[in-house]
C-alpha cells in the first residue's frame, strides 16, 4: 500500500514537467564543483558552484544519469562521481597503515571503473574523447595549480564535467540522454523475449530490482542512506531467494518510489517535517492546498514568518463556514507517512490514509482540545515539538520519548484519545521542573488529553475540563490544585519577595498523596493569613478555601494518574484566575 501510494504520486508528479521530478534513469544531484574542459580535454578550470557563508555552502542542483547503488565493491556512476572515482587520487592523511595500503591499491580501480562506463556506455563523439583524453593525462601537480584542489583533495567531493563553450552540463547533453534512452529500450526491447516476473507494486510484468536505490534525508539514519525494502542477510530471506527477489518489485516502481521519496525528504521540500525521530512526509492524491498547508499546522513558526502557522490554523478553524480544504466533496485521498531509523534499514513509524476533509477536521479538533486561557505572551497555537519538547527531559528535543511522538501524532490524525505516555510524562515533567512546573503548554496538553479520553470513553461519566476556572467541578484532584494555587498565593501575598513558595517543596507530594501535606500547608496558611496587613484581603482568602474545602469530604491518601492531571489543571487556572483579577 504505502509502496503503491509512493508510485502513484510519482506518476502525478512526472506528468508535470513544471514539478521538476526527475524522469526514470535519471535523479536531482547537488554538483558543488564542475571540471570545466576545453575541446581538446585540456583543463580550463574547477568551477565552484556552492553559494551562502561557511558550513552553509550549498552546491547547485542537476540532473544527472541514475546513481549506482555503492557497495562494498568497487562501482562509478556515470559521468559523475566523488574526486576519488574521477581522480583515482585520495587522501590518506588521516588513515593509519592498513587503511592506507587499501585505500591507495583501490584508487587506480575506482577511477578505471569511472573511465570504463564512459568508454563502454557512450558513442565515441568528440566529447567523449575529450573526456577521457583528460583522465588519461591529467596528473595531481596540474590539479595543484588550481585554487579549490586542496579543499577538493580534503573533503572528497562529487564532480562532473562541462565545456568551456557549453552552459550546460555533459552529462544533461543530448548526446548523453540518446545514449541512455537508447540503452533503456535496448533493455526492455530484449527483455520481451522472454518471461518476466510481476511486480508486486504495478501488477505488470517486469525486470526484478535486486537492490533499491537508498532513500536519503531520514533523521538519523546513515548518510550514505537506508533502505524500505531490504534483504541483506541470510535470517531475512525466505526459500533461497535473494535480494529484492524476497518481495518482487520492478525497476520501474523501484525507481518510482525511492525518486519521491528522496524528493519529499529533500531540504527544500515542504512536505516533511521530523515529529520526534520520525522523518514524516505527506502528500495527497491530487493537487490540493492541504498539501502545502499540512505541516504548517505542526512545525515551529519560522523567525522570520512567526504568524504563517498560526493564519493557516485560523484557516482551518475557519474551513467549516468558507468550505476550504473540501476539494473534490472532501474524497481527494491524503497520505501521511513516518519513517524513522533503524540501523541500515527504515523502520515505518506510523502510515495514516484519509480524505482531505477527515484530517482537517481531526487536526481541527486537535487544535480545539488545547485551547486553554492563557497570558497574551503565549502563543495562539502551540506546535507539535513544542507540545513535546516541553515533555522532555530538560526541555531538549533530543530527550523527546520516540514512540511517544509517533503515538501523539498517529491519535491526532486518527481522531482518538492521546497515548497515557503523553499524560505520564507531562506530570512526569511537572514534578520535576520546581521552578516553572505547570507552564501553559503543558496545562493544555494535559487537558486536551483528558477530554479526549473522556470523550472517547463516554461511560466515566466524567465532567470535561473547561478552558478556564471552573468552580464546579466535580473533580477532587482539579478542587485540591486550586486550593495548592490559593494557599500559594496566600504565602507570596504575605511575604512579598519570596524567592522560593510551596511549590517548589510540595507540590510532587501534593499531587500524588495529599493527606501527607495538606494538612501541614492548612496550619501554615494561618500562619501566613496573620501576617498579611490587608483585612478585607484576608476575609477574601478564608471565603475562598472554605469554598474549595467545601466541596470535598477529606484529603484522599492518593490521587491516581488522572486525578494528578486534574490537579496540575486545577492549580493552574486558579493561578491564572489571580492574575486576571491582578489586571483587571
Amino acid at each position: 500500500m504505502i509502496l503503491q501510494a509512493l508510485k502513484e504520486y510519482y506518476d502525478r508528479k512526472a506528468a508535470d514537467p513544471a514539478s521538476g521530478m526527475a524522469p526514470e534513469g535519471w535523479e536531482w544531484k547537488e554538483m558543488p564543483f564542475v571540471i570545466v574542459l576545453d575541446a581538446k580535454g585540456n583543463l580550463v578550470q574547477i568551477e565552484d558552484t556552492r553559494e551562502g557563508d561557511g558550513k552553509k555552502k550549498r552546491g547547485k542542483m542537476f540532473l544527472v544519469p541514475q546513481a549506482v547503488k555503492k557497495t562494498s565493491g568497487v562501482s562509478a556512476n556515470l559521468l559523475w562521481d566523488v574526486a576519488g572515482y574521477v581522480f583515482g587520487i585520495v587522501n590518506v592523511d588521516a588513515l593509519d597503515e592498513e587503511k592506507k595500503a587499501k585505500a591507495l591499491e583501490r584508487a587506480p580501480k575506482q577511477k578505471k571503473a569511472f573511465r570504463d562506463r564512459i568508454a563502454t556506455e557512450l558513442p565515441q563523439c568528440v566529447q567523449t574523447k575529450a573526456i577521457l583524453n583528460f583522465l588519461d593525462a591529467i596528473t595531481k601537480e596540474r590539479l595543484e595549480q588550481e585554487s579549490l584542489w586542496s579543499e577538493i583533495y580534503e573533503i572528497n567531493p562529487i564532480l562532473t564535467f562541462r565545456f568551456e563553450d557549453e552552459k550546460q552540463l555533459f552529462c544533461c547533453s543530448q548526446v548523453v540522454v540518446s545514449a541512455i534512452d537508447g540503452r533503456k529500450n535496448e533493455t526492455a526491447s530484449s527483455q520481451q523475449k522472454s518471461l518476466l516476473p510481476v511486480c508486486l507494486v504495478t501488477g505488470e510484468t517486469d525486470e526484478i530490482a535486486e537492490l533499491h536505490t537508498s532513500i536519503k534525508g531520514v533523521y538519523n539514519a546513515q548518510s550514505a542512506g537506508a533502505n524500505i525494502v531490504s534483504f541483506n542477510l541470510a535470517p531475512f530471506c525466505s526459500f533461497n531467494k535473494k535480494q529484492g527477489a524476497n518481495a518482487p518489485v520492478g525497476k520501474r516502481a523501484m525507481f518510482a518510489y525511492t525518486t519521491v521519496i528522496n524528493s519529499l525528504l529533500s531540504k527544500n521540500s515542504a512536505q516533511h517535517l521530523l515529529i520526534g525521530d520520525a522523518s514524516t512526509v505527506f502528500w495527497s492524491e491530487k493537487k490540493t492546498r492541504f498539501e502545502t498547508d499540512f505541516s504548517f499546522f505542526f512545525k515551529e513558526p519560522e523567525k522570520d514568518d512567526p504568524d504563517a502557522g498560526a493564519d493557516r490554523i485560523r484557516n482551518l478553524f475557519n474551513s467549516v463556514n468558507t468550505g476550504l480544504y473540501l476539494e473534490d466533496s472532501g474524497r481527494t485521498k491524503f497520505y501521511v507517512l513516518g519513517l524513522a531509523p533503524n540501523a541500515a534499514r527504515i523502520a515505518v513509524r506510523f502510515w495514516q490514509v484519509g480524505t482531505v476533509a477527515e484530517f482537517a477536521g481531526r487536526i481541527r479538533q486537535h487544535f480545539e482540545d488545547l485551547r486553554i486561557v492563557k497570558s497574551e505572551r503565549e502563543p495562539e497555537f502551540y506546535s507539535l515539538w513544542r507540545l513535546l519538547v516541553n515533555i522532555a527531559t530538560q526541555d531538549k528535543s533530543e530527550n523527546i520519548p520516540p514512540n511517544v511522538a509517533g503515538d501523539f501524532m498517529r491519535s491526532i490524525l486518527n481522531g482518538t484519545s492521546y497515548p497515557v505516555s503523553l499524560l505520564q510524562a507531562a506530570i512526569r515533567r511537572i514534578k520535576s521542573d520546581t521552578k516553572d512546573r505547570v507552564k501553559p503548554v503543558r496545562a493544555a496538553l494535559i487537558k486536551a488529553y483528558l477530554n479526549r479520553y473522556y470523550r472517547e470513553h463516554s461511560n466515566t461519566q466524567e465532567k470535561e475540563i473547561a478552558m478556564s476556572l471552573d468552580t464546579e467541578q466535580p473533580s477532587i484532584g482539579y478542587q485540591l490544585g486550586r486550593l495548592f494555587a490559593t494557599l500559594e498565593k496566600v504565602q507570596e501575598e504575605a511575604n512579598p519577595g519570596l524567592n522560593s513558595t510551596i511549590r517548589e517543596r510540595y507540590y510532587s507530594a501534593a499531587c500524588s498523596s495529599p493527606v501527607t501535606v495538606f494538612s501541614t500547608l492548612m496550619r501554615l496558611k494561618n500562619h501566613h493569613l496573620a501576617k498579611m496587613e490587608n483585612k478585607g484581603r484576608v476575609v477574601n482568602f478564608e471565603r475562598l478555601i472554605g469554598e474549595i474545602v467545601g466541596r470535598f469530604d477529606n484529603f484522599p491518601s492518593h490521587l491516581n494518574l488522572q486525578e494528578q492531571g486534574k490537579f496540575a489543571i486545577g492549580y493552574y487556572h486558579q493561578r491564572q484566575n489571580f492574575f486576571k483579577g491582578k489586571e483587571q
